[in-house]
C-alpha cells in the first residue's frame, strides 16, 4: 500500500514539473513577432494614431512603429503586458551598435526602455533610425530662417 502512495505522489510531482516547464517555454516563445498582435496592442494604447509601418527586433521583444504623420512609437514585451509609448521629437538618442545590425537607443522620457535593439539586417536598423531621425527634430526647428535660401530653392 505504501509503495502505491509513493508512486502516485511521484507521478503527480512529475506531472506538475512537466506542466511548469511547458508554461515557462511558452512564455519564453511569446513575443511581438506577430505584427497583428502588435497593431492591436498599439491601437488599443493609442486609438487616434494611424500606423504606417512596423519593424520588429530580431528577438521579437520590441516593435518600432512609424505613424501616419511621421511620428514614431515604440512597443516592448514586458512578459505579462506590452508597454507602448509615443516618442516625442527630440526626446531620444540613437547610436549604431557594434554589430551594424542594431541601434543603441536612449529614451529620455522612458529610461527603463533604454537598450540595444538588434534587427535581422542592417537595412531594417537603418530604416528605424530614419524614422527616429525624422522624429528627432521638433516641428518648429524644421523651418529655415527667412533670410536663408537653400540651393534647392534658388532658381
Amino acid at each position: 500500500m505504501g509503495i502505491i502512495v509513493w508512486c502516485v505522489l511521484f507521478a503527480i510531482v512529475i506531472f506538475i514539473a512537466f506542466v511548469a516547464t511547458r508554461m515557462a517555454a511558452q512564455n519564453k516563445e511569446d513575443g511581438l513577432h506577430d505584427t497583428g498582435l502588435a497593431i492591436i496592442e498599439f491601437g488599443r494604447a493609442f486609438p487616434n494614431e494611424a500606423i504606417r509601418q512596423l519593424q520588429t527586433t530580431e528577438n521579437g521583444q520590441a516593435v518600432f512603429v512609424r505613424l501616419h504623420d511621421n511620428k514614431a512609437g515604440f512597443m516592448r514585451n514586458m512578459s505579462r503586458h506590452f508597454a507602448c509609448h509615443l516618442i516625442e521629437p527630440g526626446r531620444v538618442r540613437v547610436v549604431g551598435s557594434e554589430t551594424g545590425r542594431g541601434l543603441v537607443i536612449d529614451f529620455l522620457d522612458a529610461p527603463y526602455h533604454n537598450g540595444d535593439f538588434e534587427f535581422a539586417s542592417a537595412k531594417e536598423a537603418s530604416e528605424v533610425s530614419l524614422w527616429l531621425l525624422g522624429n528627432y527634430i521638433a516641428e518648429p526647428d524644421k523651418d529655415l530662417p527667412p533670410g536663408n535660401i537653400s540651393a534647392a530653392n534658388k532658381q
